[in-house]
């Protein structure tokens, strides 16, 4: 049964329309931050009407120390997505593979945590850190990025183990490996494309987190970039050229990770090439 000629349209017209909306905005800003002495957003029909040039991004870099808490968002965001996939694939691999007394009602008490807002734990979160003397610290601010988002990576990943063959392991078991070299040499690459999928979506929300980084982080050397970015803002008035360009900064790094990641991105069969019958 062929679709009708109007239904295509309508999908296309509906598709074109969700891409501009999205698109557009994105555009906007980018072009906006080749102005200078942009205090009041321009109209679309003045955004070409100026000759663009890279003064903002200039200003932008040397600012505000703006390029050292670039370099401490990348530090902290490459430690915590590293610790977060290792350990959400830890407990993946436990809940997935060895039984235990209460392992299904404790699953669903992680998972019973994840309606709680991330905003409310900020309080409880610094508190915590303060009795263990890390606030102020990379390694308090990371050890609750590495934990706030264990659980909901856990469920993710828990799936795509069920999905691997017992027969992998068994192979492993008669080699004399154990525990270990199972997780190691069969679980973690047969579930690199959900690794990758993870690694996009922890990289991105780490980059861009912002409160829990302004209430753990004191130290001005120890900012992080969304910090920067709002200290664009002033008290009277606000360059949005400079703003854009901070912003288009920041989003480099996510694009190159998720162009690094595409491949590995979640895809039918990802488990090919282990046992095929």
């Amino acid at each position: 049964m062929h679709t009708p000629i109007y239904v295509k349209a309508l999908v296309y017209v509906l598709l074109v329309a969700g891409a501009a909306a999205f698109v557009f905005p994105l555009i906007y800003m980018v072009w906006t931050s080749f102005f200078t002495a942009t205090f009041s957003l321009p109209r679309p029909d003045e955004v070409f009407a100026v000759t663009p040039n890279l003064k903002n991004y200039a200003i932008v870099w040397s600012k505000n120390n703006f390029s050292r808490y670039f370099l401490n968002s990348a530090f902290v965001t490459a430690v915590s997505m590293a610790g977060a996939l290792f350990v959400s694939s830890l407990c993946a691999y436990a809940f997935a593979r060895f039984p235990f007394p209460g392992k299904e009602a404790l699953f669903r008490l992680f998972l019973l945590s994840m309606m709680i807002p991330a905003v409310i734990n900020i309080i409880p979160q610094f508190i915590t850190l303060q009795g263990l003397g890390l606030v102020n610290t990379y390694a308090g601010l990371t050890m609750v990025y590495i934990a706030t988002g264990v659980v909901g990576n856990m469920f993710f990943l828990r799936g795509f183990f069920e999905n691997i063959p017992k027969e992998l392991e068994e192979s492993v078991l008669i080699d004399g490996g154990g525990s270990w070299r199972i997780y190691w040499n069969i679980y973690l690459p047969q579930s690199l494309p959900a690794m990758g999928t993870l690694a996009i979506f922890i990289f991105q929300g780490t980059w861009e987190e912002y409160f829990l980084a302004l209430t753990v982080i004191k130290s001005e050397s120890l900012r992080t970039l969304p910090i920067a970015i709002m200290m664009f803002n002033d008290k009277y008035a606000t360059n949005y050229g400079q703003i854009f360009a901070a912003s288009t900064i920041a989003l480099l790094p996510v694009i190159a990770i998720y162009m690094a990641f595409q491949k590995r991105f979640v895809q039918s069969g990802f488990n090919e090439g282990g046992i095929k019958g």
